[in-house]
């Protein structure tokens, strides 16, 4: 059996204890050594025993057990106990209790709980490993749920991939990134982190240089060399999901204290640099203290051998400074590299997850331009910040050096500071105006250029190429404009910085030299060394109050930046916490019903839909028509919960949607839209794009039942053709059908499909048709067309015209009503 945490007798934890010699004495006592108690694990049952142990069928926590000893004829270990756990082998297996969780070094005294939990086998292994992250991570853990998406993945694609584990972990409200990575630079990453791991997975705790400790669920807790590891996981490059806990962060309105957390968690190596910078600006001082003493005493003495000696000083003051400022750089630029990944990560997550209608207010390149500002401020905080903390500090450095040589001279040098600090107060108002308005041109500029070449087809095949240009350049010129007048403010106070510098310097000059001369005779002269090296730190003083001017720049182009970017960052996300905490969908019947809906967008004065009430049992083909603009594809993004509706209710399988937790619905349901965005990719890629553990012949199935493997098979290469950016290589049905084949991979329990048979042929889209019914029998489909042969044979067709429903029935109520479905149908038939 195996000890746990503390030490019995000379046994560790970990150790192997031979019951047989302890039964040989039965009165003996082992005492318990340590901190921590001892608890009885597990039984070797490598022999047979009086009362034999179930193994576990599920993930379990590991805990003591009630067992009876083995036989007493049972062979024993011969290994010593102490020699387990020093030996060589540093892989060797540790199992825990997580009543008293592990706890393994880190350096010297740091130590570390890292909770462990069993499980074997396709499902209980990857519970066991979230379980353990839930624990680890102080997350919640609802095992129906996890359990219930495992399940769904196994049972359509066959296995369980490190993606679904990102999609699960993001759903246990963890931020995940998957990264690939050579198996020897694992140390290049901190924990935790999941990987696969044999046939299952394994959770990375803690990496450094020396180990890197990790929990395989069907063995223990384990500490393995880098080397060791890199051998044992048997990848050259790996797949590792990276895992952060969500950022502690109330709603509150964005500002610089949001960039806080991630540059605590760097504070160390930020120090570093800081530490770094101050000894390379405090060997600065050498300069100005050498060139006087050349001066002053080794031109006046001529002594060679000094001025020798001191120009291998400087050169070794020089190399040194080279090297240290080097190795500050790699280190400042691996750190802001490391937190620009963090924190646009974070940017771009709770952007994805805004509301469609957020989206729908907003143009594409004003967009893209605020997430750009990221950058401005990232930067502002970590390198000018840095400055001006350096600045501020030397600067009190240097005028104390100078009130040394002269208190008379330092009060000439300082005079200018007043004027520097004028400048900053009257320009500052002018250019935050000016940078706002410079933003605001160049948001317009790439929002045009966006949609131009969005739409470059629709450009050439209208003959707009010289309008495009001219309207291009009517927005570029007034960029160019705001720019100019920036640029203008900024040279006019630097040029009257610049001056004030020039002047400062001359002053210096001026008096100083007056002092050289009237000192001269005097028994405490101020000498030319000291007027030189006086004049070199008074530079190192004003050149901070120039860099001010800059830093003052940069401050209003960052509060800009803050003030563009909240407007993402500061907006609700369709599915916050509450949302995480309601119910998961069930897996979806098809049982849908819209009571008294009624929606309306939040800058529109008319409605959508109103008083919509419609029932739909499971498994019906649902064909939904009217003329553009009726609320037919309305209709259908409120039950993907897209947008919320303003009033009224709708229920999927008698549960409001709204009460369930919005992406276990999502998930269930497969959508595919007339406007068709494929990816610059293989046609196979995108087939696969929501499911990229698909086996080629699934893809090909998908394909099949899209009507798309002949033409895919007649490209050059294939389902290995690259489609071109948003598919410009296919043609417009081409890229339905692939869509079609991406969605019906996807296995969903409840299918829309809005117009998206709108480019096919009408001898294609009849067999896509009759694929699909064949392929989705017994599952709900609402089809969205304009062709009503479409949807003839529809169990149900609803007639939609100003938001709302005029008529519902079967193909032949409608004929038969002689109504607006009849009108449509009849002008159509005609015209065929």
């Amino acid at each position: 059996w195996l000890v746990s945490s503390g030490t019995v007798g000379d046994f560790t934890a970990g150790s192997n204890v031979p019951l047989n010699d302890l039964a040989e004495q039965p009165n003996q006592r082992l005492p318990i050594k340590g901190r921590w108690g001892a608890r009885l694990l597990a039984v070797d049952l490598f022999q047979e025993t009086e009362d034999p142990i179930a193994p576990p069928t599920g993930p379990q926590t590991v805990s003591p057990t009630p067992v009876k000893p083995p036989l007493k004829k049972a062979p024993i270990s011969t290994l010593s106990p102490r020699k387990q756990l020093e030996g060589e082998d540093s892989g060797v297996d540790i199992s825990r209790a997580p009543e008293q969780i592990p706890e393994l070094e880190q350096g010297n005294d740091d130590r570390i709980n890292y909770p462990f939990v069993r499980g074997k086998g396709e499902i209980d292994a990857p519970m066991a490993c979230f379980k353990m992250l839930s624990q680890f991570m102080k997350v919640s853990f609802r095992r129906d749920v996890i359990r219930k998406v495992l399940e769904n993945q196994l049972r359509s694609v066959g296995q369980i991939s490190l993606t679904v584990c990102g999609a699960i972990a993001e759903m246990m409200g963890l931020q995940a990134q998957m990264v690939q990575l050579p198996a020897a630079s694992i140390n290049r990453i901190k924990g935790p982190a999941m990987i696969p791991w044999g046939q299952s997975f394994a959770i990375l705790y803690r990496i450094n240089e020396r180990e890197v400790v990790m929990a395989v669920p069907e063995k223990g807790i384990t500490r393995r060399r880098v080397a060791d590891f890199a051998e044992e996981w048997g990848v050259i490059q790996g797949q590792v999901l990276l895992l952060q806990s969500p950022p502690d962060r109330q709603r509150e309105k964005f500002g610089l204290s949001w960039f806080v957390p991630a540059l605590i968690k760097y504070r160390g190596i930020l120090i570093q640099v800081f530490i770094a910078s101050f000894f390379v600006q405090l060997f600065g001082l050498a300069n100005p203290l050498i060139t006087q003493v050349i001066i002053d005493k080794v031109l006046v003495q001529r002594s060679i051998d000094t001025l020798d000696i001191l120009g291998l000083f400087l050169l070794g003051v020089a190399i040194f400074e080279a090297i240290l400022t080097l190795l500050r750089t790699y280190l400042f630029v691996d750190t802001t590299n490391r937190i620009d990944l963090g924190l646009g990560s974070e940017v771009i997550a709770h952007l994805l997850r805004l509301p469609l209608e957020y989206f729908d207010r907003r143009r594409v390149g004003e967009l893209a331009g605020r997430i750009n500002e990221l950058e401005n401020i990232r930067q502002f905080l970590t390198g000018t910040a840095l400055t001006v903390v350096l600045d501020a500090v030397f600067s009190v450095v240097y005028i104390a050096v100078m009130f040394v040589y002269s208190w008379q001279l330092s009060l000439v040098a300082l005079a200018t500071v007043p004027l520097f600090a004028l400048v900053t107060i009257v320009a500052s108002p002018i250019v935050r105006r000016q940078l706002r308005h410079k933003a605001e041109r160049y948001a317009d500029v790439q929002s045009y250029l966006v949609e131009v070449l969005s739409g470059i087809q629709t450009v050439k095949a209208q003959n707009i190429e010289l309008k495009s240009r001219w309207q291009w350049q009517e927005r570029y010129a007034k960029y160019i404009k705001s720019g100019f007048r920036s640029v203008l403010t900024f040279s006019t106070a630097g040029s009257i910085s610049g001056f004030l510098n020039k002047l400062s310097g001359l002053l210096i000059l001026w008096f100083g030299a007056q002092m050289v001369l009237t000192t001269a005779s005097t028994d405490n002269p101020f000498t030319l060394g000291q007027l030189i090296a006086f004049r070199i730190i008074a530079g190192y003083t004003t050149s901070p109050l120039l860099r001010l001017i800059q830093l003052w720049q940069s401050f209003q182009e960052t509060g800009l930046s803050i003030e563009r970017l909240s407007d993402v960052l500061d907006a609700n996300p369709e599915a916050d916490e509450a949302n995480r905490s309601n119910i998961s969908m069930p897996p979806i019947h098809g049982h849908v019903k819209y009571e008294d809906v009624s929606f309306r967008f939040a800058s529109a004065n008319t409605w959508q839909l109103m008083n919509v009430n419609l029932d739909f049992p499971q498994g019906q083909f649902v064909g939904i028509v009217g003329q553009s603009g009726s609320g037919k594809s309305t209709l259908m993004k409120l039950l993907q919960r897209l947008y919320e509706p303003g009033s009224g209710r709708i229920l999927v399988d008698q549960l409001d949607v709204s009460k369930v937790e919005l992406y276990s619905l999502r998930r269930q349901i497969g959508v595919v839209l007339q406007d068709t965005l494929l990816f610059n990719g293989s046609v196979q890629e995108n087939i696969a794009l929501a499911n990229p553990d698909a086996t080629e012949q699934e893809i090909i199935e998908a394909a099949k039942v899209a009507v798309a493997h002949e033409f895919i098979m007649s490209l050059p290469q294939g389902y290995n053709t690259v489609v071109g950016e948003r598919g410009a290589n296919l043609s417009g049905g081409q890229r339905q059908r692939i869509a079609i084949a991406r969605t019906v991979l996807q296995r969903p329990h409840l299918l829309i499909l809005d117009e998206a048979t709108s480019a096919l042929d009408y001898d294609s889209e009849r067999q896509v048709c009759q694929n699909l019914a064949q392929t989705f029998k017994g599952e709900t489909v609402f089809f969205i067309t304009h062709r009503l042969t479409t949807v003839r044979n529809a169990d149900v067709i609803i007639m939609m015209d100003q938001g709302s429903v005029v008529e519902q029935g079967t193909h032949a109520e409608l004929m038969a009503l002689k109504g607006r479905y009849y009108c449509l149908f009849e002008q159509q038939d005609s015209q065929l």
